[in-house]
């Protein structure tokens, strides 16, 4: 199954990008990727790309993908996480990211997540998130305190339940689901799914030939929403067949 994907990253109100992203396509494979650093003194972006680097070069370089595509992932994060811990001692700071994948293999999609960087799916005709937020805003949802639209706005959405960057709270979740073609994925940081709503991820990829046009779409709804201090905003979008 042919694999497409586009990337759009910014800094946006930002000194500087502490977002990373990597993505990689070869016959009917891909892994795509992104991770967004917190720290301060540039150590969010340091943290996000040792993170990226750590899990992209082990896919890179397999010759055959694994039995479990779940599994690795999840073997793959935790010793990024022990490399991100060991970089913490020689700097002296503390650096922690998100980390969001997707690692496709023919027509077997499996993913992992740590923080709150959002994998989408979208298929037939509808949008699912894949991943769920490791955040107290989502564990006010779960406990039925807020409900399912306001967890994009809810004043807690940015405390982070999950990390890579510590030992105990770096708790990866995975999961696997066949994709086919004419499905889509959409990978984002923070800084950009606050802004959109699940119906407007679905209508512009409906309309757009590729996922370069799915996020030009997306970025001509949410630029004028954007404050001037927001966040660094990343999209890796992909598309299926």
């Amino acid at each position: 199954m042919r694999l497409d994907a586009y990337l759009y990253t910014n800094q946006g109100g930002r000194d500087h990008n502490e977002d990373a992203a990597r993505w990689e396509v070869r016959e009917d494979s891909g892994c795509f990727l992104v991770a967004d650093g917190l720290g301060g003194h540039r150590g969010g972006e340091i943290a996000s790309a040792l993170v990226a680097d750590a899990v992209f070069q082990h896919w890179q370089e397999e010759t055959e993908p694994p039995e479990d595509r779940t599994a690795w992932l999840e073997q793959e994060i935790l010793a990024a996480n022990d490399a991100l811990l060991e970089e913490q001692e020689k700097q002296g700071a503390v650096m922690k990211s998100t980390v969001a994948v997707l690692a496709m293999d023919g027509e077997r999609a499996s993913w992992a997540h740590v923080g709150d960087s959002r994998i989408y799916a979208l298929s037939g005709g509808r949008v699912h998130r894949l991943t769920r937020d490791h955040s107290v805003s989502y564990s006010k949802y779960l406990a039925g305190e807020i409900g399912r639209d306001r967890l994009n706005f809810d004043e807690d959405r940015s405390r982070l339940l999950r990390v890579v960057g510590e030992k105990s709270r770096c708790q990866p979740q995975t999961a696997t689901a066949v994709a086919g073609p004419g499905d889509g994925f959409l990978l984002c940081s923070d800084g950009f799914w606050e802004y959109i709503y699940d119906e407007e991820l679905l209508a512009d990829f409906l309309k757009a030939a590729s996922p370069q046009e799915w996020v030009e779409l997306l970025l001509v709804r949410i630029l004028p929403r954007l404050r001037p201090q927001n966040d660094n905003l990343t999209l890796l979008a992909v598309f299926a067949g």
